[in-house]
Parts: C-alpha cells; structure tokens; sequence
C-alpha cells in the first residue's frame, strides 16, 4: 500500500509544488462543499411543500455580486501567478555548474549516460545538493519521464531533445516511471533514481568500468566510422572540421544560417542534405539506421569536447 501514502518531498521543487496542490485542494474542496451545501438547503428551503407558490425576487444586492465575484477573481489570479512562478522555477534552463546526463527512452526501458561513460538501464545515480541536468530523447515513440519524489515530470519526444533539471535534496531510493502509455509493456517501464551524498557519488563514479568518457567514446566512433576522412583540420578538407564549431553560428549554403548544438548535429548525422554548411559540398552520407542514439550523444560529446579548439 505503499502508492497510497504522500510522496517523499526530495527535491528542491517539491515542498513548493506541495504547496500549491493542498491550497488549491483545500480551496476546490471547501467551494465544492459549500455549493452543494447551499443546493441541498435551497431545495429544501423553497420546495414546492414550504413555498406552494413561486416566489420572484426583483431586489437584488449589486454589491454582493461584485464582492465574490472581486473575490473569486482576486484568488484566482493569485493562484496562477503563484503556480507560474513555480512552474518556471521548474523548467527555466539548468544551472551552468549542473551535472549533465543524457537519457534514451526506449520500449520498454530507460536508459541513462553520464559523462564519463557509465551507463545505466532504469536505475539513474545522481548527487544530491547539486542540480542534475537530464537532456532526453526518444528512439521510437513518445515517453514521459516522471520522478513522483522530485514532483518532475516531462515528456521525452521521438527525433527532438529536450531537458529537464532538478536538485535532489534527500538521498534514498526512488521511483521512476513513465507517465505516456507507449505501448503493450508500458507498466514495466520502469527504475529507480538513486540520490547519494556527493562523496557517495563520487566513490560510485570511481568504480569506473573503463570504458572511457562519453567523448572517448565518440573519438573512438568517429574514427571507427570514417568520419575524418572528411572532417580534416585542414583548409583542403570537403567537410567542416569539428575543432571549436559548437555552440557557435554556422553559415548555410541557403544563406541562412544556425547554431551548431546537439539537434543540429543530430540532423546532420541523420538527414545531412537538411543544412548544408555554405562552401561544402552535400557529399555526406545519411546514416540513418546505421548508427543509434547511444552513438550520436557520443560523438555530440566528442564535438563538444573540441569547443574551445580553434578551427582553421
């Protein structure tokens, strides 16, 4: 019976967003309450056994009319600044000193990617007193990752990243769920998020399986799948080299123009005719079906990991 009881409060929105729902829990209730109050004593008052005759009133009390309805509008506006306020609290743009992971939803599975190249299958370790930044996307459906601890829940979309960001204030073992029926075996999409004390955490990323960083990872791929073959440093390369291009603008051959980051070059692995970089040639392969997402946040990393290299 343990879905019966209130849910932990572990994460700095949560108390908040606690908050909020008993307020309006309690104001919803009690309006509730109220009317049907006053319709079962109306009903009674003015039956047709106590009142024979129908009564018809023409005074009416105008004040009356506009102090609960000032009232009413009063709170109501009250409640939506008060819930705005949270909500983007909730879902502004992580904090820069916030740990990053990537997260795949998959039928039926979680699966998670920390910077140094550990991954986890339904089961995330994050650190607690520090914000944790999830960037996320589907390999096949939608899915909605949700926390009921941390009171987070946000929807994971199929060929687009999204984030989300939350600070864990209380280490213990919690549930994770998807909230957006994706299938036959949508109940067993689930895991657990473990929260630690940081020196914890830092122990539990020491055990490390020696894979190598995520960027290793995506060097390796890189050099694996023959992607500097094109994407030379040199002046003679037929493709852009990868050394300091993130984050900043890229010029089009449309002559427009964008902003190299993680959907860019997702695109560009996956449809590389969508925006071709002006003074290049569309010579590059798609390798859609050939590579997955685990690959592609790896070799994002990897490009990441080349931003502050100066391009030639």
């Amino acid at each position: 019976m343990e879905f019966l009881k209130w849910p932990q409060q572990a994460s700095a929105f949560a108390a908040d967003v606690d908050h909020v729902f008993i307020v309006l829990l309690i104001v919803s209730g009690g309006a509730v309450l109220l009317i049907a109050g006053l319709i079962v004593f109306f009903c009674v008052r003015y039956s047709r056994k106590k009142q024979p005759r129908p009564v018809h009133h023409t005074n009416t009390k105008l004040s009356l009319e506009i102090g609960w309805s000032v009232i009413a509008l009063a709170f109501f506006l009250f409640a939506f600044a008060w819930g705005a306020r949270i909500y983007l609290q909730m879902y502004r743009t992580a904090p820069d000193d916030a740990y990053a992971v990537y997260a795949i939803g998959k039928q039926w599975m979680w699966k998670f990617q920390h910077p140094d190249g550990r991954r986890e299958i339904n089961e995330l370790h994050v650190p607690v007193n520090r914000p944790v930044k999830i960037n996320l996307i589907s390999q096949d459906v939608i899915h909605s990752l949700y926390i009921p601890a941390f009171r987070l829940k946000h929807d994971v979309l199929p060929m687009a990243y999204t984030e989300m960001w939350f600070e864990p204030t209380l280490p213990g073992s919690y549930h994770l769920f998807c909230a957006e029926y994706c299938g036959t075996s949508h109940s067993e999409m689930v895991g657990q998020v473990i929260a630690m004390r940081p020196e914890d955490f830092e122990n539990w990323l020491g055990n490390s399986q020696g894979m190598g960083s995520t960027a290793q990872q995506g060097a390796k791929l890189v050099a694996s799948l023959g992607c500097t073959s094109c994407h030379k440093s040199e002046s003679t390369s037929i493709a852009p080299w990868f050394g300091g291009i993130y984050g900043k603008p890229v010029e089009l051959a449309d002559g427009t123009s964008t902003v190299v980051n993680d959907a860019y070059i997702r695109e560009s692995i996956l449809n590389p005719q969508a925006k071709v970089v002006r003074n290049f040639q569309p010579a590059m392969p798609s390798y859609q079906g050939r590579i997955t997402e685990d690959e592609i946040l790896s070799i994002t990393a990897y490009i990441k990991s080349l931003r502050e290299q100066k391009n030639e």
